[in-house]
């Protein structure tokens, strides 16, 4: 096993690279680049105000990310805003963002200093991006972590019951509300619990902004982890909503095609429990692909499906921070979120199939050639 995780540690490596090269050279063709947007900033000073009164402000770092996002231009709107400056301006303001060196030179030092993690400083927030990320990575944790652990505590047991009461009444009319479920976006779903519980139209029951309250330092641990889950009632119901059924079904069809192998027949015929067969037979073989899978689960959940989720419910988290930072054409950010994603993706995927060596030693992926 030692021999197959070096190897795997060792792919790593060109794997990353290929993914940092192509998602470089695809940003780098696209157009309204930084230097354009201050560019653009500097030519329309009175739009750039307007926009920020109509914000109010930027208060919040939503705000000022959204602010920008309005005022981004069409690239034929910077081409002639920049012929009104100063060429010199223009060669320092390419500088000050390192576009005065060739792009494959620039991705080179970029990947140079992501080896040692120094990502540099976000072009518009003017704060390291190794700090915004530790800032926003307690949203996005909870999200993710939570919302999978209910995902898996739910979906399991309701797929073995399902399994072992396949084409009874308890299944069909659970596989109608796996099917809604299914097909309501969480996004939508979202909203529904705002206009229910969220002052919406009816109750309101829970908070709509934030994490934690503004008092959340004055209160009592338990205080605390009360406010906590209040907070995160709503958006993690709105995720776990859409996320079980498919891996319901995973866990039903896996158990089944269990069930029916002779290993369950020759236990039966040798007087075991049904209890007894279940779970001291079929759930190791039926689990393996189930549990495989939660370190790609979490990782998705982690960083993607909650964007929506994060813009809904006000909830500043990584998944907001990357997409404003796409919007804004924040490299450092961008970039430097798209490498740790990334690794942390490969390190999960790797994590999944030591989980898988642990559940069933029978699987030896060194013998095979892995």
């Amino acid at each position: 096993m030692q021999q197959y995780i070096f190897k795997r540690l060792l792919l790593m490596i060109p794997t990353l690279f290929g993914i940092m090269l192509l998602n470089f050279i695809i940003v780098q063709a696209a157009p309204g680049g930084p230097v354009d947007q201050l560019i653009f900033r500097l030519t329309n000073p009175d739009l750039t105000s307007a926009t920020s009164r109509f914000s109010g402000g930027g208060q919040s770092d939503t705000g000022s990310a959204q602010q920008a996002a309005s005022a981004a231009p069409r690239t034929a709107e910077l081409t002639r805003g920049a012929r009104g400056l100063d060429p010199e301006l223009i060669e320092d303001i390419k500088k000050l963002y390192g576009f005065d060196k060739p792009a494959h030179e620039r991705f080179f030092i970029m990947i140079g200093n992501y080896l040692t993690f120094e990502f540099g400083e976000s072009f518009f927030r003017s704060e390291d991006v190794t700090d915004l990320i530790i800032a926003k990575m307690p949203v996005s944790i909870s999200l993710g972590l939570w919302t999978t652990l209910l995902v898996y505590c739910i979906s399991i047991p309701l797929g073995i019951r399902k399994a072992v009461g396949d084409g009874s009444s308890f299944d069909v009319w659970t596989s109608w509300v796996i099917v809604i479920g299914y097909a309501i976006p969480s996004f939508l779903f979202a909203i529904l619990l705002i206009i229910l519980f969220a002052g919406g139209s009816y109750f309101d029951w829970f908070p709509l902004r934030g994490l934690t309250s503004e008092n959340f330092d004055s209160m009592s641990w338990p205080e605390k982890i009360v406010d906590y889950f209040w907070h995160l009632a709503l958006p993690i119901t709105a995720m776990v909503i859409s996320g079980f059924a498919s891996l319901t079904m995973l866990s039903k069809n896996s158990f089944i095609d269990e069930i029916k192998k002779q290993y369950v027949l020759t236990a039966r015929s040798k007087g075991l429990s049904e209890r007894r067969i279940l779970y001291g037979h079929v759930f190791r073989n039926a689990m393996l692909i189930v549990i495989a899978g939660f370190p790609s689960a979490l990782l998705k959940i982690l960083f993607t499906s909650a964007l929506l989720i994060e813009v809904i419910f006000s909830l500043d988290g990584l998944g907001l921070l990357g997409f404003e930072a796409a919007i804004n054409r924040d490299y450092p950010v961008m970039f430097g979120t798209l490498y740790i994603f990334t690794l942390l993706g490969l390190v999960f995927t790797l994590f999944g199939d030591i989980v898988y060596t642990l559940i069933d030693p029978r699987i030896d992926f060194e013998k095979r050639g892995v």
